[in-house]
């Protein structure tokens, strides 16, 4: 299927590693121009940079103006905005161990990042008469989670953000939808020091044993892949996806019970 991307440009923060990478990725695949955002490049940033394919913009997010830099880094018109940038810590000694430091960093990055990379670039995405959006929230959005409290706290609020704003802007001509992932084979849930290395130390349980609980009720049993959410991301930043704005979509296996 031609998504008819070629020539546009995309910006996509978080895009070092992990999902925002395999963003990266399908968007190149797909004759998309990449602005990558990120605190530092990577390996495999740099064989894109090389390809001529993606540009590396290297910043911290969570600081109150770096989306806005990261959207005035171009003066190339921005067709496409992923926000994918976040973190997610588990809290395995409970909600009064965590402090507001840890809210704030948490809220920066989940949530705000995403509020002020959208108000950078609507304004330009409105003069040219349209544009897509697409947030990486999470099924934490609506199943709330105390292990990762303020992580879902933020991520609902993402999934709210966009759809309140795609009511604003859907007759400007920019569509504004959520990915929402459960469990994906990254470094925030697989790697050392992430969710379930994390879980394992405070339980007792093996890495094995918490990565196999976590999708348990999962229909398929398995974590997606951050090629499987990447998929979904550029096709909902395409024309073929020209009349869904507002809208939420779970990649998570089954994982989510409710219709």
């Amino acid at each position: 299927m031609d998504l008819g991307l070629t020539g546009r440009t995309a910006v996509v923060t978080g895009a070092s590693k992990g999902i925002g990478l395999a963003v990266v990725r399908a968007f190149v695949a797909e004759g998309v121009h990449v602005i990558a955002g990120a605190r530092s490049s990577s390996s495999a940033l740099d064989e894109l940079v090389a390809a001529g394919t993606v540009e590396v913009v290297a910043l911290d997010l969570s600081d109150p103006d770096g989306p806005g830099r990261l959207i005035a880094s171009t003066d190339t018109r921005i067709d496409i905005l992923v926000n994918n940038v976040g973190l997610a810590t588990a809290r395995t000694n409970g909600f009064l161990s965590v402090t507001d430091e840890q809210w704030v960093t948490s809220l920066n990055l989940n949530l705000l990042a995403a509020v002020r990379a959208c108000r950078a670039v609507l304004p330009g995405m409105i003069g040219a008469g349209g544009g897509a959006i697409v947030n990486v929230a999470s099924v934490n959005a609506y199943l709330p989670d105390p292990a990762v409290i303020d992580y879902s706290v933020a991520k609902a609020g993402l999934a709210n953000f966009a759809k309140s704003l795609s009511k604003e802007v859907g007759p400007a001509g920019v569509r504004v939808n959520s990915v929402n992932p459960g469990p994906v084979e990254t470094a925030l849930w697989l790697g050392d020091g992430g969710i379930a290395s994390t879980v394992s130390g405070a339980t007792g349980l093996s890495r094995e044993e918490v990565q196999s609980g976590a999708v348990a009720e999962a229909a398929t049993r398995r974590f997606t892949t951050p090629e499987e959410v990447a998929d979904l991301v550029v096709f909902l930043a395409s024309d073929r996806a020209a009349n869904i704005t507002g809208a939420g979509f779970a990649i998570d296996g089954g994982l989510v019970q409710s219709l």
